[in-house]
């Protein structure tokens, strides 16, 4: 066998064991371009022992063609380790997450906040009926001045940008809180069936008291007290 065959042999079937076992895409096989010290090992002991089926003044000959021939090859693979399409060796960013969009030099692109419109509260508008004009004194039956003055409203109510209608009712401070929260309650559900009647979709409407909790004038005047007996149409659009 000739010099350079001795020679060439080695590293020719040392360059095709490890070619086999890097990698050029996906940075799955065991060496690669970061495994380079691992490579030259593995060529040192091929090298060494393909030298030495010559002979044995050719087996350190064989590991340090092997060492350098092993480092090189390994050293030369371009593996993508972290998966993003980028192989590793231009990859600024080698650890970026899975599924993590990245721009050429590997590097996570950047994120922008999506642009979503602001939801806008809701319109509120309160209509407030006299207590009095609605109810005989401490009644929850409406009169027909109340039923008149629902119908006159009834278009506003029906209107196709109306969410809901909250109906409240409320009292003066005369008699115990039980007794007004109670009839507060009465009054507000007796507008609410009226309204329901004349048309007014169930799922848009709830009504509720709220007793003398919530007085809007003082009590200690009849005047004060007439103003906090009132029923308030809640509207939301």
């Amino acid at each position: 066998m000739s010099v350079l065959t001795r020679t060439v042999l080695p590293a020719l079937l040392l360059g095709s064991l490890l070619t086999g076992c890097a990698t050029h895409s996906d940075g799955t096989a065991p060496l690669n371009q970061r495994t380079w010290p691992i490579c030259s090992v593995i060529g040192g002991l091929v090298g060494g022992g393909l030298g030495a089926i010559e002979s044995g003044g050719w087996a350190a000959g064989g590991a340090a063609l092997g060492i350098l021939t092993g480092g090189l090859i390994c050293y030369a693979q371009d593996g993508d380790e972290d998966h993003d399409g980028v192989f590793d060796r231009r990859d600024r960013c080698p650890d970026t997450p899975a599924n993590t969009p990245v721009e050429h030099h590997g590097c996570p692109l950047p994120q922008y906040p999506v642009n979503v419109k602001p939801v806008e509260p809701p319109v509120s508008e309160v209509i407030t009926l006299n207590g009095n004009v609605l109810f005989a004194y401490n009644q929850s039956t409406l009169t027909l001045e109340a039923r008149s003055e629902l119908d006159s409203l009834m278009a506003k109510l029906q209107s196709t940008d109306v969410v809901s209608v909250k109906v409240v009712g409320h009292t003066d401070s005369q008699g115990s809180d039980a007794y007004n929260q109670k009839l507060s309650e009465r009054r507000a559900s007796s507008v609410a069936a009226y309204l329901l009647s004349q048309g007014l979709a169930p799922d848009k409407l709830t009504s509720e008291g709220r007793g003398e909790s919530q007085p809007v004038a003082d009590n200690a005047t009849e005047e004060g007290r007439a103003q906090n007996r009132r029923v308030e149409l809640h509207i939301n659009r």
